[in-house]
């Protein structure tokens, strides 16, 4: 049950009051009847294991449903996802839940706290249909979150890092978290026309600026992008924008990035075999790069 719980959890962004009650046991308000309306802090939906599955049940409106149904009720396409990470395969043996709780990510409030998750907003929301369009999986959509008014958010979390607030605006906030799933970088992702395109903001300086750390398998091949979201699309990736092994695009790439490859149809195990066999490392990174700079002048 370990990809149902995992489903769960990027959805539990659309579900109020949602608490992890013990093993294989969730409580949140119902999405189906609203739960009370009286008390808003009533919660009586459940999800609970039954033999070998996962299920709901109502304790307001009596509704039950499969789990299947009752995120297909959530987000059709958090739905799709689920269905088809959970067929397409056998369950993994990684049984160890905790990697997608709530990170913890400094003392006092979260500074995320005041934004909402992509994973949360209407189809049709400007952002939500511009990581949509970039075909940014849904299951990190609730990593990445929302700021209508990016200075202004910035300035709460370090005070006067923008003196002025003209010309605000909002912007896509990737959030860098480290191993132990404290942020300690965030990354402001325009939309629109605003230059400039990205604005990365340090909150510790001594950590270097690596993305997906969290994320991170040490006991697995590790993949490097230059950007967080094309990090998004490969397995055990990171996203740095230090002196690490690069990748020189083949002459018949004709894609910019790995966003550009995806949103072109390729496929992400096309993709992985070009970066394997295009990856350079020490002197002959010197020597190709150089090569392929005179060839692009």
């Amino acid at each position: 049950m370990y990809i149902e719980q995992k489903y769960l959890l990027i959805a539990s962004s659309q579900l109020q009051l949602f608490k992890k009650k013990g093993d294989f046991l969730f409580n949140f308000r119902c999405p189906y009847c609203g739960d009370s309306q009286k008390n808003r802090s009533k919660a009586r939906g459940f999800i609970f294991r039954k033999e070998s599955n996962l299920i709901y049940k109502c304790h307001n409106c009596g509704i039950g449903a499969s789990f299947k149904n009752f995120l297909k009720h959530i987000d059709s396409k958090i739905c799709n996802d689920y269905i088809f990470e959970r067929y397409k395969k056998e369950e993994p043996t990684v049984p160890d839940i905790g990697k997608f709780s709530q990170p913890n990510f400094m003392k006092g409030p979260s500074p995320l706290k005041s934004l909402k998750k992509i994973s949360s907003l209407k189809h049709d929301h400007p952002v939500k249909r511009f990581v949509d369009n970039r075909l940014i999986p849904t299951t990190v959509h609730f990593e990445l979150f929302y700021a209508p008014k990016f200075f202004a958010w910035v300035n709460k979390v370090v005070p006067n890092k923008f003196p002025s607030l003209k010309g605000d605006h909002p912007r896509l906030v990737i959030p860098f978290f480290d191993e132990n799933n404290k942020m300690f970088a965030f990354q402001g992702r325009a939309f629109g026309n605003e230059q400039p395109k990205y604005i990365t903001i340090t909150l510790d300086p001594d950590k270097d600026k690596i993305y997906g750390l969290n994320r991170l398998n040490p006991q697995k091949p590790i993949q490097v992008t230059e950007g967080p979201i094309d990090s998004l699309f490969l397995d055990n990736c990171v996203a740095v924008d230090m002196g690490y092994n690069i990748v020189l695009w083949p002459d018949d790439i004709k894609e910019k990035d790995i966003n550009d490859m995806i949103m072109s149809g390729r496929k992400k195990e096309e993709i992985q075999k070009i970066i394997k066999d295009n990856s350079y490392q020490g002197n002959m990174a010197k020597i190709r790069f150089t090569t392929w700079r005179k060839r692009d002048a």
